[in-house]
């Protein structure tokens, strides 16, 4: 009875046995790595792929919203050279809103004007400098006149500002 409560020794493993035991277990962990790599791979591929539909979704509002800059241009150059006699008449006036309208839909796209009043600091990132007053004396370079309204689209310069330059 003694003999009965023993664990029986199991029979030593063949060479083959083990052999075919550690291939399978090396193929196992070749397989698990060979996953791993093509979830990453295709993880990339996805990631590169949502970034190029949205640069493409941009690269198309940015052409259309270019587009209908200089419709915008020529609208407000409309508004700001109105003769006198005219700023009271009501189609004058509704022109006038028009505009209002327009901005406040491009506002809704991300559009932003980019500040050139006068007086504001001259940055060559967003403004471009098409005349510059030599005779003027100072320090820093300011916006005189903005002859052409620059805009941002999501924070990134679409079309920049031409202004006239002088120093104070």
């Amino acid at each position: 009875m003694a003999d009965a409560k023993k664990p029986k020794k199991e029979a030593p493993e063949a060479p083959e046995e083990r052999i075919n035991e550690d291939t399978r277990d090396q193929e196992i962990v070749e397989l698990t790595l060979d996953l791993q790599r093509t979830r990453a791979d295709f993880e990339n591929y996805r990631k590169r792929v949502d970034a190029e539909k949205v640069a493409a979704r941009e690269s198309g509002q940015a052409s259309a919203i270019l587009k209908l800059l200089p419709v915008i241009d020529n609208i407000e150059r409309a508004i700001a050279y109105t003769p006198e006699d005219l700023k009271d008449n009501s189609w004058v006036q509704s022109v006038a809103g028009l505009v209002k309208h327009l901005e406040k839909s491009l506002d809704s796209l991300n559009l932003t004007r980019i500040d050139a009043k006068p007086g504001t600091a001259f940055d060559p990132e967003l403004h471009e400098a098409i005349q510059f007053d030599e005779d003027a004396t100072g320090e820093h370079d300011v916006v005189a006149e903005e002859l052409q309204a620059g805009y941002m689209l999501n924070g990134h310069v679409i079309r920049h500002a031409m202004v006239k330059v002088t120093k104070q």
